[in-house]
Order: C-alpha cells, then sequence, then structure tokens
C-alpha cells in the first residue's frame, strides 16, 4: 500500500481523489519514494496536506464564453465520480430575464440534482439543448445575452378587438338553407352501435396505464441495491424496544431543548447515540471487507437514509461519535431540507460508516432493510405501536417499536450482531447509560 500511496504522491491533482480509497489508515509516517516530508497524523489531516486543486474542477461553477454580450451558460462540474447528467427541466424560458447565478435548467445525475446557472445578469436569448439531453461538465445549455431587450408580451386587455375587424357573413340562399336542413338530419341520425366493447363489457378487460422514463437517480438506487444483494451475504436479526424512558425524556425536556438550541429533540438523536456506541463495543460492525483484508475505521461517519419525491438519497452525518444531541439534531434538519430540496452535494453524500433508515416515519411495522454498499451493516427503525408487555410480572400496554439490524454475514458473525442490537436496545431504553457509560 506504501508504494502505491507513493506513486499517488508524484502526481497531485489526482492525489485528493483517490485518497478517499485510504481512510481507514490512521496514521502516516514514513512513504518510501515520496520526496515531501509527511508527519505522523491522522488521516483527516493527512488528505488535508495535499493540493487540493485538479483539473476537474474547471467546471465548478457554470463559465462564460465571453463574445461581446453574448454568454453561455453550461453545465457546471458534478462530482469527482459524476461524468455526465441528464437535462431534466428548464426553470426558465427564452426571453426570460435573469441575475448571476440564477439557476435556468436543472441537470440530474446519479446522486443529485445540479443546477446550471445563469454567469451573467441578462435575458435569455436561446436554449441550445433540450430536456432529456445527456450532458458533460461544461455543455452549453443556453446563451444568455446583456443587451438584449425583454421579451414583450400584450396584455389581453391590449389585444384588438376581432369582432370589429371581421367581416359579416355573407347571405345565404333558400337553396343553401335547404342543403343545410339536410345535412343537419343526417347529421343527427342515429349511430350504428360499435364493435368494438365498451370498458364495461365482461368480455374485455381494458388495463390503463401509462410509463415514464426512469430518472437517473432511481436507476442508481436500483443498480446499487441490486448489487448489494448479489455481493452480500445479508442476514437479518430482529429485536424489540421499548420507548417509554426515551419518550419521557422527550416530553420532559423538549420545551427546554428548543429554547436553548433552536431545534426540537427527535427519536433519531437518540438512536444514532446509541448506534455510536453499538459500533464502539462492536467495532466489527463498522468494518468493511476490502479484498481478502479487514478494514476497520477509525471514525464513524451515520448515514440517514431519507426518502425523496426523486428517490432515495443517503446523506452523512460526519464524526457522529463526537457529537451531542442538540448538533445531532441540527445536522438532520439542515441535510433533511437540502434532501427535499434537491441540494445536497455529492460530498455530503459521500462515504458513511453505517446507516440507519426509519421506515417507521411511513409507518411500516417490521421490515428487512438492504446494506448500503460498501458499508457492513444497516439499521432499521420502525413504528412504535402500543404492545401489551409483561413489566415486573403485570401486563402493562407499553409503545413498543421493533428494531432490525441487517449485516454481512461474510464479515459478521451473529454473536457480534445480536450483541450490537442488543446495545442498542439497553441504550434507548435507558438513556442515562450514555452519561455512565455503562
Amino acid at each position: 500500500m506504501a508504494s502505491n500511496l507513493a506513486r499517488l504522491v508524484r502526481r497531485p491533482a489526482a492525489t485528493y481523489f483517490l485518497l478517499r480509497s485510504y481512510r481507514h489508515v490512521k496514521n502516516f509516517s514514513h512513504i518510501p519514494g515520496a520526496k515531501i516530508p509527511i508527519n505522523s497524523k491522522p488521516r483527516r489531516e493527512f488528505i488535508k496536506f495535499f493540493q487540493k486543486d485538479s483539473p476537474y474542477h474547471a467546471w465548478s461553477r457554470s463559465f462564460s464564453s465571453d463574445n461581446g454580450d453574448i454568454f453561455d451558460a453550461v453545465v457546471p462540474f458534478m462530482g469527482e465520480s459524476i461524468t455526465d447528467g441528464t437535462l431534466s427541466t428548464f426553470l426558465k424560458k427564452p426571453g426570460d430575464r435573469v441575475e448571476v447565478d440564477e439557476p435556468i435548467a436543472q441537470v440530474e445525475t446519479d446522486k443529485v440534482t445540479i443546477d446550471v446557472a445563469s454567469p451573467e445578469a441578462g435575458i435569455i436569448e436561446k436554449f441550445v439543448a433540450n430536456e432529456g439531453d445527456t450532458v458533460m461538465p461544461g455543455t452549453k445549455v443556453a446563451v444568455i445575452s446583456k443587451s438584449a431587450s425583454a421579451v414583450t408580451h400584450v396584455a389581453p386587455s391590449e389585444e384588438p378587438d376581432k369582432s370589429a375587424a371581421q367581416p359579416s357573413p355573407p347571405a345565404v340562399k333558400e337553396t343553401d338553407k335547404s342543403k343545410a336542413k339536410v345535412e343537419d338530419a343526417a347529421k343527427e341520425k342515429p349511430k350504428e352501435p360499435s364493435a368494438v366493447p365498451t370498458r364495461a363489457s365482461a368480455s374485455v378487460i381494458y388495463l390503463f396505464s401509462f410509463q415514464v422514463p426512469m430518472g437517473r437517480l432511481r436507476k442508481r438506487v436500483a443498480a446499487r441495491l441490486k448489487d448489494s444483494q448479489n455481493t452480500f451475504a445479508m442476514l437479518t436479526t430482529f429485536n424489540e424496544v421499548d420507548m417509554t424512558n426515551l419518550m419521557k425524556l422527550r416530553s420532559d425536556y423538549k420545551d427546554a431543548f428548543v429554547e436553548k438550541h433552536g431545534v426540537k429533540l427527535g427519536f433519531m438523536s437518540g438512536f444514532i447515540k446509541a448506534a455510536v456506541s453499538g459500533l464502539q463495543n462492536q467495532p466489527i460492525v463498522n468494518a468493511v471487507i476490502d479484498g481478502e483484508d479487514i478494514i476497520y475505521r477509525d471514525y464513524i461517519d451515520i448515514s440517514v437514509a431519507v426518502g425523496t419525491a426523486k428517490g432515495l438519497v443517503v446523506p452523512v452525518i460526519r464524526d457522529a461519535d463526537k457529537m451531542n444531541f442538540a448538533e445531532i439534531e441540527k445536522e438532520i434538519n439542515t441535510l433533511a431540507k437540502k434532501a427535499n430540496n434537491g441540494t445536497l452535494s455529492i460530498d455530503e453524500m459521500a462515504g458513511g460508516s453505517f446507516t440507519i433508515s426509519n421506515g417507521g416515519v411511513y409507518g411500516s411495522l417490521l421490515s428487512t432493510p438492504i446494506i448500503n454498499p460498501p458499508q457492513s451493516a444497516i439499521l432499521g427503525m420502525h413504528s412504535i405501536v402500543s404492545r401489551p408487555i409483561v413489566v415486573n410480572g403485570q401486563v402493562l400496554p407499553r409503545p413498543m417499536m421493533y428494531v432490525a439490524l441487517t449485516y454481512d454475514h461474510r464479515l459478521i458473525d451473529g454473536r457480534e450482531a445480536v450483541f450490537f442490537l442488543r446495545r442498542i436496545k439497553d441504550v434507548v431504553e435507558d438513556p442515562r447509560r450514555l452519561l455512565l457509560d455503562l
């Protein structure tokens, strides 16, 4: 690995992108063949050491090709792993006035939706691409003119009086009237019954449907999920969690929490803290298979599955083990808003060492989630349902939630998986464990 890394050092333009595959390396002390001094520093600091500029960043913003007052709006840089996209929709039309950096079109990629912005303030002269076209960074989409005048639209009240300009119809002769009556009578003649069966016919069933092209994001999600099924030896283990104490904690402190932190206290932050505790107790669940090696990650980045109108996206909460409840809730709200608005960046979805999916917000009682590659496990949360539970010898109604852990059985044994899910249950049922580190 060191020799490979040394070769990367000699190519600074590509270093930043390729080093992502070496996130598992905790410290770097010496690299044979490298001509630059490198101290023993954590992985994250090491990556920052290298030059981040790259030729691929040339399209980081829509450039303009200046020809007098004419400018070109082009597709921007879409991410280091994305080479093309589909021009999904135009937000403006020719003749519209646009300001600097105002979005005029959207490009849908495998992961996110990218805005094509106007490089200058002016009038859209024309579009040089069509909706549905496959475009790449640098592809010209529209021509913007700074000097063109806006298209004038005639108001309804200013439209000419068509009735006054039209000549009166000519006089109709008697013979023409008689012919018209005969033609009207023919039109009113009852039609013969159609030989085609109607929809209500018992002998024929009509199926009414329509089809639309599958979006790039949906294609990407479908491919990744199918690859996950084909690659991992997936197994799911279940448990149930009594939500009484976590719900009481939320109810007791929700007002004070909002007043101090400006964000609501939800259940997701409690489960993320519980997952962090579980990953620290069972590091193998946070690991991943790389060829014939096992990579134990020295960080905990929690991916949170978010369903949007265009498909499933999985933004990442970085260094969740270093965050408190308020910081987690704020980050969840920020990422959720971006996901619903389609403004998530590639970096906000890259990486992640463990995923949490909350199907309970849609009413799911129980499910077997699919692993998010290249991770090794995923936690599924479900709806809270009041059920009779035996507590200290008495049958009492309790708010219960089923939780599921799907894991790669090639790497994680049932023992570790059950212990991990048991840790989730213990922490959620008694959050005081987090304070006492028990």
